[in-house]
């Protein structure tokens, strides 16, 4: 009976790590995500949040990332990565260490961050939360950038 608890356990550790976020879509695995950025020539978003405690950041998810108009234009055209450092939700101590090495690569001072990169890891735009909705937000993540938009 132990060992089916624990082999649930870890399999619903490892679904979590899978699918952060806003629901399906996001992940928290950088390393996956520029592999996939890379094979579906895509650009990555990473979502620098505080799921659980930073105001503007629940804003962003709740006004702009749960929307159909955002969800649509990412399932086609992004890699979506939430580098969350929460105040409560557990994380495991890879993954800490990986968002603390991501947010020190792309110098991260404050949230939410939303930093686009290429499937090479190379910064090709930066932005934060912008009232106006998911719509708006597409525009402005299309400006950002250009061509690939």
């Amino acid at each position: 009976m132990k060992k089916a608890a624990l082999f649930i356990a870890t399999l619903f550790a490892t679904a979590s790590l899978s699918f952060a976020g806003s629901g399906a879509g996001w992940t928290d695995n950088y390393e996956a995500a520029k592999a996939q950025a890379k094979k579906e020539n895509k650009t990555i978003l990473l979502d620098f949040t505080g799921s659980d405690w930073c105001g503007w950041c629940i804003k962003l998810d709740k006004e702009v990332f749960s929307q159909k108009a955002f969800k649509d234009y990412a399932k086609d055209k992004l890699i979506l990565v939430e580098v969350d450092f929460p105040h409560d939700k557990r994380q495991s101590r890879k993954l800490k260490e990986q968002n603390q090495a991501l947010a020190k690569e792309f110098g991260v001072k404050g949230y939410p961050t939303v930093i686009l990169v290429d499937g090479d890891g190379k910064k090709v735009g930066q932005t934060g939360y912008k009232e106006g909705g998911d719509a708006s937000y597409v525009t402005h993540l299309k400006g950002l950038l250009g061509s690939k938009g």
